[in-house]
C-alpha cells in the first residue's frame, strides 16, 4: 500500500512509548494482549486491507500533542482502532469467503445440470475444466494474437469489403461526447471511454465496406456545459483521407447523434440516468428507423438498410442496446469498459461502505443487472484483455468460461446445445492513431542540424519544465505516467530507484502524476500518495534525479514520450493490476522500450510487441533490475525499440476495425422478419413495414393457426436451437410461397370483394389510423378487475371512441383464450381493442372486424422477431425441474408449490401455477439459476404472484409496443399507458419512454409484494415526478381519468 512513511513514523512512536509505560498505567488493551507487538500487528492485520485516511488524521493529532501522557493516550486509542479495524477485516474476509463458496457451488451445480441435459457423450474437447490454455473461442492463445502482419494482407482484405455498405450503430450514454477538444477528465464520466468511442466511430467510418456509423449519446442543453453538446448531429471527419477511405455517399461517414432524454437543462451523472434509459431507447429507435429508410433510398434499392450491429458501451448503454437489439431484431455487441461486479467486490473488501450504501451511491445493483442483460442479448462481448474475461466476466451469472467451452465445442461439431447460449468473448485491444507520430532518431548528444528549408524546431516548453529538475538532464529518462493513486504503485517505483545505486547513477526518473495546484486541494488518497513520494525523494536524497512537474496539457504527452526516447530512456507501468495499458502502446509508438506489470493487459501487449520486460509489481528488486538491464544494455534497448516500432501497427485503428468487422461478419444476420426477400419481387408491398392486416389474416387462416395461439399436440416444444431454426424455416417458406403467388388467387378475391369499402380500413391495422392509442396494462389476478378499470377508461373517452380517433390495446399476462372467454361472457366486442398483447408479451394478436368466427388474428412475424435465444424444450425441462424442487414440506401431502400449466402454455410462453406465492423464491433467484445454466429468458411473476410466465429474453409488453411502432408506424409519443399502483415484475418497463403514463392509485396494490426482494429498488429506475406521468386518485372515476388525460395534453379541456 502506498504512502507508508507516515505509518512507519507512528509505528516507531508506538514502539518508543511502549517500554516507557509504567505497568500500572499501561492501557487495558496492552495488558490483556500480553506481549503485544504493535508493529507486527499493524503490518499483518491492517496495512493490506484498509484505507489509511482516518488513521492518518489520528496520527497527525497524536504527533501535534506535547504532553507525553496525552500522547500515550492517543497512541493507545490508535492501537484500539487498529484492533477494531483488523476485526472488521476478518469479518469482511469471512463474508467474502462465504459469497465465493456459494457462487462456486451454484455454478458447479449449474454446470452439472446443463451437462446432464446435453446428454450426448462429451468429446475430449469438452471435458476439461480449465481455460488457461484456450481462449474464449476455443483457440490456442500460446502464440501471438491472430492479427494481420502485412500491408498487403490489409489491402487484400479491403478489396473484399469494398462492395459492402454496412450501417453500424454505437451507443455510449454518459459523459460529454464531441469530436474535437474533448474535455477528458472534466468529471468521472468523461474519461477514456469517451475518447475510445469517438475514435472507434471515426475509424469505422473510414473503413472499406462501411457506409455509415452513428454514435448515439445524450443531448445536453445545459448552461453548465458547452453549447456543442446540445447540437443534434456532429460529423466526425476522418483523421486522414489516405489509405482505405471510402468515397462518402450523401449520408455516409461517421456521426455523433445526440438523442434528448432525461432532464433537458441539466447535465447529470451516469448513476442518475437509469430512469431515463427507456426514453433514450424510443428516441434512438425513431432515429434508426428514419435513417434506415434514408439509407434504403440511397444504397438499398428502396428497402430499409438496417444496422448490421448495435454496439453498447458500458452498462447503461448495454441495457439500451439490448432493448434496441430486441426491438429491431438485429445483432448486439457489448463492451463493458468497467464492470459493476468487480467494483462491488472491491468496495466490499474495503469495508468503508455497506452493500446498501454502495448501492445508494453507485446504483451498483442496477448496473450489474444491465450487464447481465447485455450478456443475455449480446452475440459478441469485446474485451481489451484476456484478464478481463478470466477474472472479471467470470464473476457474472451469465458467463461461465468452462460451460462456454463445452457449448463452443458442441457448436463446432454441429451438435444441439439444448437451448443454451453463451456470448462469444473477443479480445480486441483498443486502436491508436500513429500516422502523426514520427519516432525520434537523434539523441541528446547528436542534435540534427536544421537547414534553411527545414529549420530546427524549438524544444517544446514541457521539456524545460521536466529538465529543470535534473542536475544532469542528458542521462536516460525512466518515465512513468499515471495518477498518484495507490493502485498505480508509484511509491514502489521510487523506492526501487532510490535503493538501486547503479540505476541512480545511470538514469533520471520522471513522474507525470496529473495536474495539481495545491497538495491540500487534492483528494485525500492522491495527496497521501504524493506526500509519500516527496518523503521518499527526501529520504533517498534524489534531488536532481527525479522530476515531478505540477502541470502538463494533454497535447504535451507526445512531447514527453519524445523526450524520453531522445535520452534513450525507458517507459514503466508498475501498477499492481493494469486492465489494459494504453500508455504502453503510446510509448512503443514513440520508440520507447517498456517495463510493465505482469498482471493484466500488459501481458497481451508484450506478447505482440516483444519490446521490453515484465515484472512483479510487488518486487522492488525485480523492478530495479529490469530498468537497469534496459538502460545499461544498449543492444537490448535498441532491439526492444525496433521490435516495438515494427509491430506497433498491430494496435492501429485500421487493424482494430478489421478484426472488429470480421467478428461482426461471423454473426448470423438478423433484421425485421417482414423485410426479408429471397426473390426478385423485392418491391412487393407485402415486404414493407406497411403490410396489410388482411394479408396477415389470410396467412394465419391458410396456415391453420389456432384461435388462442396455444400449443396443439402436433406443434410440440422446440427441441433445440436446430429445431427452432427448422420450424422457423418451414414457417418462412410457407409465408414466402404464399407471397410468391401460391395463394394469390385467394388474396385477390378477398381484396376485390371488400375493396369498395374504406380502402385504408382494409389496408392497414386500425391502430395505425388512430390519433392516440390507449394501452391498458393493469395487472391483477382477476381479469374482471382489469376490465372493471378498463370500463372507466372507456367511459372517460366515450366521445373519442365513437369518433374513431382513439384506439385501445390490452397488454396483459392472461392468454387470449382467457380474454376471449371473458369478452364473450361480458358481451364486450373484441373490436373494442385494436390489438392484444398477451402472455406478458409472448404473443400478439389483432382484432378482425371481418370475421365473426375468428375475431383474432395472430401476427406471424412477431414470434420470429422475439425468438432470439429462446431455449425451447431445453429451457422448459429445466424450469419443470426447478418447479419440482419447490415442495411445501410443512403441508400434509408435501404439495408442489409451483407446477407447470401445460394447458395455457404456448410456444413462446411457458406458464406455471403458483399455489403459495409467499414460499416461492424471488424472481431474481430463478433468473440467476437460468443464467448459470446458459438459458436466456425473461421470467415474470404475475397475477399477484399466482402465475409465472417465462418468455423470450428480449420480449415484454413494453417491447411489444416498440414492435408495433416498427411494424405499423404507431407513434409512441401519442401512446398513453395505464398502469396500477404496482404490477407484475415487468412493471418498470411500462413507465419509461416517450409515451405518457397514467397511474391508477389503489389498483394492483396486491402486486407490491412481488417487488419486495428485487435486485435493486424500483426507485432507482422510475421517475414518477416526470411530466409524462399523471397519477389518478384511488376513487378513480371516469372524470378523474379524463382529468389526467387532459393534464397530459391528450384531450382538450
Amino acid at each position: 500500500m502506498a504512502g507508508n512513511d507516515w505509518i512507519n513514523s507512528y509505528l516507531e512512536a508506538i514502539l518508543d512509548v511502549g517500554p516507557g509505560i509504567d505497568d500500572a498505567k499501561s492501557s487495558l488493551l496492552l495488558r490483556e494482549r500480553g506481549r503485544f507487538s504493535p508493529t507486527r500487528y499493524f503490518v499483518e492485520q491492517v496495512i493490506t486491507g484498509f484505507d489509511e485516511t482516518d488513521l492518518h488524521r489520528s496520527w497527525v493529532k497524536a504527533a501535534a500533542t506535547r504532553s507525553p501522557q496525552e500522547r500515550n493516550t492517543r497512541l493507545e486509542n490508535m492501537c484500539w482502532r487498529i484492533w477494531n479495524l483488523a476485526r472488521q477485516k476478518k469479518q469482511l474476509e469471512g463474508e467474502e469467503a462465504q459469497r465465493m463458496t456459494k457462487r462456486r457451488i451454484e455454478r458447479e451445480r449449474g454446470r452439472r445440470e446443463a451437462t446432464a441435459d446435453m446428454s450426448e457423450d462429451l468429446s475430449e474437447g469438452e471435458k476439461g475444466d480449465t481455460v488457461s490454455d484456450l481462449s474464449a473461442h476455443g483457440e490456442s492463445n500460446r502464440g501471438r494474437l491472430p492479427r494481420i502482419n502485412s500491408v498487403e494482407t490489409m489491402e487484400a482484405w479491403a478489396s473484399q469489403q469494398k462492395d459492402k455498405k454496412l450501417y453500424i450503430v454505437l451507443v455510449s450514454l454518459h459523459g460529454l461526447i464531441r469530436g474535437e477538444n474533448m474535455e477528458l477528465g472534466r468529471d468521472s464520466d468523461t474519461g477514456g471511454q469517451v475518447k475510445y468511442v469517438v475514435e472507434l466511430a471515426r475509424a469505422l467510418g473510414s473503413m472499406p465496406g462501411v457506409y455509415r456509423v452513428d454514435l448515439l449519446t445524450r443531448q445536453v442543453s445545459s448552461p453548465d456545459v458547452d453549447w456543442s453538446y446540445g447540437e443534434p448531429t456532429e460529423m466526425l471527419p476522418p483523421r486522414n483521407s489516405d489509405g482505405f477511405m471510402n468515397e462518402m455517399g450523401e449520408s455516409g461517414g461517421a456521426y455523433i447523434i445526440r438523442i434528448p432524454f432525461g432532464p433537458r437543462d441539466k447535465y447529470i451523472p451516469k448513476e442518475l440516468l437509469w430512469p431515463h434509459i427507456p426514453e433514450f431507447v424510443d428516441g434512438a429507435l425513431n432515429h434508426i428507423i428514419q435513417m434506415s429508410k434514408v439509407l434504403g433510398e440511397q444504397i438499398g434499392g428502396g428497402h430499409p438498410v438496417w444496422p448490421v450491429a448495435i454496439h453498447g458501451h458500458y452498462a447503461d448503454a448495454g441495457d439500451a442496446a439490448a432493448l434496441l437489439s430486441g426491438a429491431l431484431n438485429v445483432p448486439m455487441l457489448f463492451t463493458g469498459h468497467s464492470l459493476g461486479r468487480d467494483k462491488l467486490e472491491q468496495l466490499l473488501r474495503q469495508g468503508r461502505l455497506s452493500r446498501d450504501e454502495i448501492n445508494t451511491t453507485y446504483k451498483i445493483m442496477r448496473r450489474i443487472e444491465a450487464e447481465e442483460l447485455s450478456l443475455d442479448a449480446s452475440e459478441i462481448v469485446i474485451t481489451s484483455t484476456r484478464q478481463e474475461i478470466e477474472e472479471q466476466w467470470r464473476l457474472y451469472d451469465g458467463f461461465d468460461p468452462v460451460l462456454e467451452r463445452k457449448l463452443r465445442a458442441r457448436i463446432r461439431r454441429n451438435v444441439s446445445c439444448y437451448g443454451r447460449f453463451m456470448p462469444r468473448m473477443a479480445v480486441i485491444p483498443p486502436g491508436m492513431e500513429f500516422h502523426h507520430i514520427v519516432p525520434h532518431e537523434g539523441d541528446m548528444d547528436g542534435e540534427t542540424e536544421g537547414s534553411e528549408d527545414q529549420p530546427t524546431s524549438p524544444d517544446p516548453p514541457i521539456w524545460f519544465e521536466i529538465m529543470r529538475f535534473f542536475s544532469n538532464p542528458r542521462k536516460p529518462m525512466i518515465l512513468a505516467l499515471a495518477r498518484p493513486d495507490p493502485k498505480k504503485n508509484l511509491t514502489t517505483l521510487v523506492k526501487a530507484f532510490g535503493e538501486c545505486r547503479p540505476l541512480r547513477e545511470l538514469a533520471n526518473l520522471t513522474l507525470i502524476m496529473g495536474n495539481r495546484d495545491d497538495v491540500d486541494e487534492m483528494s485525500g488518497t492522491n495527496a497521501s500518495v504524493l506526500l509519500s513520494i516527496l518523503k521518499l525523494i527526501d529520504k533517498y536524497d534524489l534531488y536532481g534525479q527525479v522530476a515531478y512537474p505540477k502541470h502538463h496539457k494533454q497535447s504535451d504527452v507526445p512531447d514527453i514520450y519524445r523526450l524520453a526516447a531522445k535520452t534513450k530512456g525507458v517507459f514503466i507501468n508498475p501498477a499492481f493490476i493494469e486492465p489494459f495499458g494504453l500508455t504502453l502502446i503510446e510509448a512503443a509508438a514513440h520508440g520507447l522500450p517498456i517495463v510493465a506489470t505482469k498482471n493484466g493487459g500488459p501481458v497481451d501487449i508484450h506478447r505482440v510487441l516483444d519490446n521490453g520486460l515484465l515484472v512483479d509489481p510487488h518486487d522492488q528488486q525485480s523492478i530495479a533490475g529490469a530498468l537497469l538491464k534496459l538502460v545499461a544494455d544498449k543492444q537490448l534497448w535498441a532491439k526492444c525499440r525496433q521490435n516495438g516500432l515494427k509491430n506497433i501497427h498491430l494496435f492501429s485503428w485500421p487493424e482494430h476495425c478489421r478484426t472488429y468487422l470480421t467478428r461482426i461478419a461471423s454473426c448470423k444476420p438478423r433484421q425485421p422478419g417482414w423485410q426479408r426477400s429471397d426473390d426478385g419481387d423485392d418491391n412487393s408491398e407485402s415486404d414493407s413495414p406497411s403490410d396489410s392486416l388482411r394479408d396477415i389474416q389470410d396467412i394465419s387462416l391458410n396456415l391453420k393457426f389456432s384461435l388462442d395461439g396455444e400449443r396443439n399436440e402436433s406443434s410440440g416444444y422446440t427441441d433445440s436451437s436446430l429445431d427452432s431454426e427448422d420450424r422457423k424455416s418451414k414457417l418462412e417458406n410457407a409465408v414466402l410461397a404464399w407471397s410468391k403467388g401460391v395463394l394469390k388467387g385467394t388474396q385477390k378475391v378477398g381484396h376485390t370483394e371488400k375493396g369498395d369499402q374504406n380502402s385504408n380500413a382494409g389496408k392497414f391495422p386500425t391502430l395505425r389510423r388512430r390519433k392516440h392509442i390507449i394501452v391498458i396494462a393493469l395487472d391483477s389476478d382477476s381479469i374482471s378487475d382489469i376490465f372493471e378499470s378498463a370500463g372507466k377508461i372507456f367511459d372517460a373517452m366515450e366521445k373519442e371512441r365513437s369518433e374513431g380517433s382513439v384506439g385501445f390495446i390490452l397488454a396483459t399476462s392472461f392468454t387470449l383464450s382467457e380474454i376471449q372467454a371473458f369478452l364473450v361472457s361480458s358481451g364486450i366486442s373484441p373490436t373494442d381493442f385494436d390489438a392484444f398483447i398477451c402472455n406478458s408479451g409472448g404473443d400478439l394478436y389483432y382484432s378482425s372486424p371481418t370475421s365473426e368466427e375468428n375475431p383474432f388474428v395472430v401476427d406471424l412475424y412477431y414470434h420470429s422477431h422475439i425468438e432470439y435465444r429462446w431455449g425451447g424444450e431445453g429451457l422448459r425441462k429445466t424450469l419443470v425441474r426447478w418447479a419440482g424442487s419447490l415442495v411445501d414440506r410443512k403441508s400434509e401431502k408435501e404439495e408442489q408449490i409451483v407446477t407447470e400449466d401445460e394447458k395455457i402454455s404456448t410456444n413462446y410462453c411457458y406458464a406455471f401455477k403458483v399455489r403459495n406465492p409467499g414460499k416461492v423464491t424471488p424472481v431474481k433467484e430463478i433468473r440467476k439459476l437460468m443464467r448459470i445454466q446458459a438459458l436466456r429468458c425473461h421470467i415474470i411473476y404475475c397475477q399477484n404472484g399466482n402465475k409465472i410466465n417465462v418468455i423470450p429474453v428480449l420480449a415484454s409488453r413494453s417491447q411489444a409496443l416498440r414492435y408495433l411502432y416498427l411494424r405499423w408506424g404507431m407513434d409512441l409519443s401519442k401512446v398513453v399507458v395505464f398502469v396500477g399502483e404496482s404490477g407484475d415484475t415487468d412493471y418498470e418497463g411500462l413507465l419509461g419512454g416517450v409515451h405518457k403514463s397514467v397511474i391508477l392509485m389503489g389498483v394492483s396494490t396486491g402486486s407490491s409484494q412481488l417487488h419486495a426482494n428485487r435486485s435493486y429498488p424500483l426507485s432507482d429506475v422510475l421517475s414518477l415526478d416526470s411530466p409524462t406521468v399523471a397519477p389518478v386518485t384511488e376513487e378513480c372515476s371516469s372524470d378523474d381519468v379524463r382529468a389526467a388525460l387532459e393534464k397530459l395534453g391528450l384531450l382538450k379541456c
